[in-house]
Formats: C-alpha cells, sequence, structure tokens
C-alpha cells in the first residue's frame, strides 16, 4: 500500500479535474478552469478536497496555450553565420499541399531578433532588447561547450535573461528542427515559469504541498524547476496523464490493444496503445512548430462537449471546432451563452439529465438548450431533437476521423483494438464511434470524468535523453547506448527519484534515407539483431524492406523512469454504495425515443450487467448505451461494453 497522501490536478480547457489519493481511498472533485490564471482553479479545487498531502501532481495546458495564443516572451536568436533565416526556410514544404490559402505560422522571432555569432565578441547589443534568448549552432549538438560559453557570455551582460541551449534541449542533428524546438523552448520559458512559480506560492499560503511534479509530454512526471526550465517537455503535459491511466486499466483488464479516447470540454484527445506501451513520437508539429521532443503520440481535434453547432455558407450544419469554453460554457450551463454546444444536443437527447447537476452542483437548463438548438433548427427546417441528433453525428464524425488517424493511417486495424472512454462527455459517444469503426468493444474506467487526474498519480517520474551519433556497422554501438543510459538515469536522479526501469532505442534506417525508425535496443543484443529487428518494423510501418541493403543508426535514445505515486493495485475495488437504479427518462436513440434505465453508477458491484437503452451517471461524466450494447463491471470497477 502506498506510504504518502497526493493530490493531483489536471487543468483541460474547460473543467480543472482533482484527485485525492490518503493511501487508501481515491476522492475526486471538478472545478471551472480558470484561464486567465490557472493556479487559481488548481488550488481551490486541490484545497477544496481537505485532504492532507505530502505530495502535488499537475497537468497543465498554460504552456500550449502561450503558444496557441502567441503570448511568448520576445525571444533573440543566435545561431551559425549564415543560419538565421533556416526558422523560416524550414524544410520548404507546405502544411497542406492542394490548399493555396495554408501558410506556415509566423516564425517565433523577427529577422531583427536573429543574430549570427559564434563567439562572445560577435554578440550584438540589441540581444539585450530581449527576455528570452534561443542558442542553437550548427555543430551545437557535437560540440556544446561552444554554446556554453556564449550563454556565459549573454548572462554575464543581461542577467534577466532566460537562456535556452539547442545542446541541452535537444542535443540531435537537424538543424531546423533543433532550432526550432529551442526557440519555442526560450519562448515559452518565461510564461511557463512565472505560471509555475504563482502556483508553488499559492499552494504554499494555502498549505498544500509547494513541492509539485508535473507530468511531460512522453508520459511521467519531472520536477516542476525542470519544468519551468524546459517548457517544450511539457506542451502535451495534461492529456499525456490519460493515455498512461488508460494503458494501466488496459493491463489489468488484460487488453493491450487500445485507443485512449478523451473527450473533455474543448478537445478530445486519441492515442493507439499496444502491448501496453502508448505509442510515443520524438518529433511533432505543435501549432504548426516543429518540436523535437519525445511526446506520447496524441492526435487531438476540436471536439467536446462546449463544441458550438454552425451554419456554414453553403447551409450545412458544422460543429467546432469553436468551444464555448468554460465561460460561458453551452447555453444549458445558464451563463448566458445562446448559440448550441454538444452538451445542450445530448441534454436535449435525453442523455444528460435534463434535470440533473453537472458535477454535483451547477444545475443544467434544458429550456436554455431547446432554445439554442432552435435557433439553429429554424434555419435547417428541422425540430429540437432532429437539430441535436444532426449535431451529435456530425461531432462522431470528426471523432472517428482522429481514431482513423492514429489507427488505420498508421497501419493498425482498430477492429482489434477496444476504446478506452473517458474525460467528461467520452462515455456518452465511445460506443457509437466503436461500432463505427468496428473495434472489438469499448471501456469506461472508474473515475472516467477525472481519469487524467487519476492518470497523474499513477505516471512515474520519468528523465528522456537522446544523442545523435553514426554507426554503420555495430562499431562502438553499445558504447554510445551506455551513455545515453546513464545520461537518462542521472537526469532522473537529479530530481531525487531512483531509476526503476531503464530502455534504450535506437533511430535507424537505410543509408541514404532520409527518415529512421526508431527500435527498441537492449545492452548486448548486439548488430545482427538490431538490423532484423529493423527490417521487420520497416515492413510493418512503411510496408517493405530491403533486407540486403546497409544501414545506419544516426541517433540513441534513453528513458528512465521510478516508481509510480501508485499502483492500479493500490486502487479499492469496485463496492456498491448507493441505490442502483434512478427514475427512468425518455432518451433519443438510434431507433427512435425510447425509456431507458438510468443507473448510478456508485450503487455497481462487481459482475453487474447493463444492457441499453440505458444511461450509467456518476458525479463528473455519463455514459451512454444504445439499445442492445451490454455493459458489464469488472473488480476493478471499469465497465467493458460490448454488443
Amino acid at each position: 500500500m502506498t506510504e504518502h497522501a497526493a493530490l493531483a490536478a489536471d487543468v483541460g480547457g474547460t473543467f480543472t479535474d482533482l484527485v485525492g489519493w490518503d493511501g487508501s481511498k481515491v476522492t475526486t472533485g471538478k472545478v471551472p478552469s480558470t484561464t486567465d490564471d490557472q493556479s487559481v482553479g488548481v488550488v481551490t479545487g486541490a484545497t477544496g478536497l481537505g485532504l492532507d498531502a505530502d505530495r502535488f501532481l499537475h497537468g497543465t495546458t498554460v504552456a500550449t496555450n502561450a503558444l496557441l495564443e502567441h503570448r511568448g516572451a520576445p525571444t533573440a536568436l543566435v545561431t551559425s553565420p549564415g543560419f538565421a533565416d533556416v526558422v523560416e526556410i524550414g524544410r520548404q514544404d507546405r502544411p497542406s499541399l492542394y490548399d493555396s490559402f495554408a501558410d506556415r505560422p509566423q516564425a517565433l522571432v523577427e529577422r531583427s531578433h536573429r543574430f549570427e555569432a559564434e563567439t562572445a565578441v560577435d554578440l550584438d547589443d540589441a540581444i539585450g532588447a530581449a527576455e528570452a534568448v534561443a542558442i542553437s549552432l550548427l555543430y551545437g549538438y557535437e560540440k556544446p561547450e561552444l554554446e556554453q560559453a556564449l550563454a556565459k557570455a549573454i548572462v554575464e551582460r543581461w542577467p534577466h535573461m532566460a537562456v535556452s541551449l539547442s545542446s541541452e534541449v535537444v542535443a540531435e542533428f537537424r538543424e531546423f528542427e533543433r532550432t526550432s524546438t529551442t526557440l519555442l523552448n526560450a519562448y515559452l520559458a518565461p510564461e511557463t515559469g512565472s505560471y509555475l512559480r504563482r502556483l508553488v506560492a499559492r499552494a504554499d499560503e494555502s498549505g498544500l504541498p509547494p513541492e509539485i511534479d508535473v507530468m511531460r509530454s512522453s508520459g511521467g512526471l519531472m520536477p516542476i524547476a525542470d519544468a519551468a526550465s524546459l517548457p517544450a517537455a511539457i506542451l502535451l503535459s495534461g492529456p499525456a496523464a490519460g493515455v498512461v491511466a488508460a494503458a494501466a486499466v488496459g493491463s489489468v483488464l488484460g487488453r493491450d490493444r487500445l485507443v485512449s479516447f478523451d473527450m473533455g470540454g474543448t478537445s478530445t484527445d486519441v492515442c493507439r496503445i499496444e502491448g501496453g506501451r502508448p505509442e510515443v513520437l520524438y518529433e511533432r508539429p505543435v501549432a504548426g512548430y516543429p518540436c523535437r521532443m519525445p511526446s506520447v503520440a496524441i492526435h487531438t481535434v476540436g471536439a467536446g462537449g462546449g463544441s458550438v453547432a454552425w451554419i456554414d455558407g453553403g447551409g450545412s450544419l458544422r460543429v467546432g471546432p469553436r468551444s464555448s469554453g468554460a465561460m460561458p460554457g453551452p447555453a444549458s450551463y445558464g451563463h448566458g451563452a445562446t448559440e448550441p454546444a454538444v452538451t445542450d444536443a445530448n441534454v436535449a437527447l435525453g442523455r444528460i439529465n435534463p434535470n440533473g447537476k453537472l458535477a454535483g452542483s451547477l444545475p443544467i437548463r434544458s429550456d436554455l438548450a431547446a432554445t439554442a438548438l432552435e435557433t439553429i433548427g429554424e434555419r435547417l427546417g428541422l425540430s429540437i431533437h432532429e437539430t441535436a441528433s444532426g449535431i451529435v453525428t456530425v461531432i462522431e464524425e470528426v471523432m472517428a476521423g482522429a481514431i482513423r488517424t492514429v489507427s488505420i493511417e498508421q497501419g493498425a486495424d482498430p477492429r482489434e483494438g477496444y476504446l478506452v472512454a473517458f474525460g467528461g462527455a467520452g462515455g456518452l459517444h465511445a460506443t457509437a464511434l466503436a461500432r463505427r469503426l468496428e473495434m472489438a468493444g469499448v471501456i469506461v474506467p472508474p473515475y472516467a470524468g477525472v481519469f487524467s487526474a487519476l492518470g497523474l498519480l499513477l505516471s512515474p517520474p520519468r528523465a528522456d535523453a537522446a544523442r545523435s551519433v553514426r554507426v554503420e556497422d555495430g562499431a562502438g554501438l553499445d558504447r554510445e547506448v551506455a551513455g545515453v543510459v546513464e545520461s537518462a538515469e542521472d537526469r532522473l536522479a537529479a530530481g531525487n527519484s531512483q531509476p526503476d526501469r531503464t530502455r534504450a532505442y535506437v533511430d535507424v534506417r537505410y543509408l541514404g534515407q532520409s527518415h529512421e525508425t526508431t527500435v527498441p535496443y537492449e545492452l548486448g543484443e548486439g548488430w545482427s539483431a538490431l538490423v532484423e529487428r529493423f527490417h521487420v518494423m520497416h515492413r510493418e510501418r512503411n510496408g517493405f524492406a530491403r533486407p540486403d541493403d546497409p544501414v545506419e543508426v544516426v541517433t540513441v535514445r534513453a528513458e528512465s523512469v521510478g516508481r509510480p505515486m501508485v499502483d492500479w493495485s493500490d486502487l479499492p475495488e469496485v463496492s456498491a454504495t448507493g441505490p442502483v437504479d434512478l427514475p427512468e427518462r425518455s432518451v433519443m436513440t438510434t431507433e427512435g425515443e425510447m425509456t431507458a434505465r438510468v443507473v448510478n453508477r456508485a450503487g455497481l458491484s462487481a459482475g453487474d450487467e447493463v444492457v441499453g437503452p440505458a444511461v450509467v451517471e456518476e458525479n463528473e461524466a455519463t455514459t451512454y448505451l444504445g439499445p442492445g450494447e451490454r455493459a458489464t463491471v469488472h473488480p476493478s470497477g471499469a465497465m467493458e461494453v460490448e454488443w
């Protein structure tokens, strides 16, 4: 059993989810997110749990929001002569091949703030006008001492400056991606650091643990001081925890092929999980900017409970990506919104209790939902129920497309996997999506409405390391791998965590190829075993292999993780704590209006079965079962849905 009590807070676009753990019992909460300063909602919600904790874990969107809203610091770039424009030249590709109106995002640093220098004497006085500096020399990944000397000179002249070095942020080849990632880090560091310092101060004033760990994009926790200096590593901080939790519940149920499906108020995040391990990417665009940092391979679409329905210029019904957010929220929240959102559609269809209270405190206004739907329906010539059904159909197709992106488009067959549905709205749409994609079934985990916050408790401390190398015949491979493994373990130990498991990976390609395949590798396996594994993985991903062609290793990677705060086995098994059945109500199904059984999830015991049409309600989430769909309760509290 876990010895320490902990608080976990995950900030979403609409709600902030809270989970408390006292060593034997889970406590949950949900409060509106405070978009002006996330720390206000986090601390308010955490203190409301009333738990005397000694650890505080946090998932945040502050770095992502600062990037999306271009609220980063005025930044300067110092780079090698001739490379000041690399951030604009990029790879000379187009963001959308057939869309002439699609442009790359504006560079994060103006041309007048890009400086070419390789020694301290070359530094321009104009650098001092910036708040942050990114240093990315052409061969900085091989010769970090050159960047370190420049950083020392800059800090001596301008002590206020936040400095990011490419050799520390991402010590890998490819100057455009390395420079872009370093710029992202420098641009976001002042804003992210300021927020995290406010959070620490508010937590301390409120009697909460000021020592806070932050979720990193790669699926583990890092000390708050490291997060403040390396914000590029937490750009997917919030959704990553939900993926970790989805993998954990799948393991308990013996399901190792999953797609996590996290539908909140603003967006939906999906990620493929195979063999109990989420897919990890080592480079991805964030808001159009290449970020070469490890992250779980989450695909996000603007589809949530707050996604607003509208009519386009051609007279067609559209939904999202614009969201009503935490304020005013959907029309049914009663905060002044007049446009219908997905939540309003679910209220009108009877899937959300029209007389209930959201998160146990916010009264649902079904009359306002109906009025908002009517404004759209009149223009389309549809009734309120037809409009609501249309909104649900449109948003579900958007989300089905996201699932196809992480499965079919990557060569994985979704029909062999289970959809793990969580978030406040995930259970309302999960079975329709899974059936549309012919998936094997749906898993709705316990604590579904705050599952990403629970995932923070289940996430281990983690450190990542990488180094570009060049190995063509196996000579020196183990030496390079051992060095990167040691670096990852040292970074983890520096955060006061002991390594429990360290895994190594190498980026391999056919000689002359311009892209790599990341292949697992264990010290001592040898070159032949690595090459054979590469051929197999290359065939799986690309449809072909060239076993007679020479290969090369260009980057070595390692991930070192400690023990998580909580193992799933520590969590209490399900036990009924109230009545099972609530008053029945009418719901609109694909077969027309029907009377549905309404079930209190807290009243269910292991082995109980619920057959649709039915609605399963809990404090922070709702699950809808269509006609003939059958949910069975596992001892862990998860519901497994089949049809």
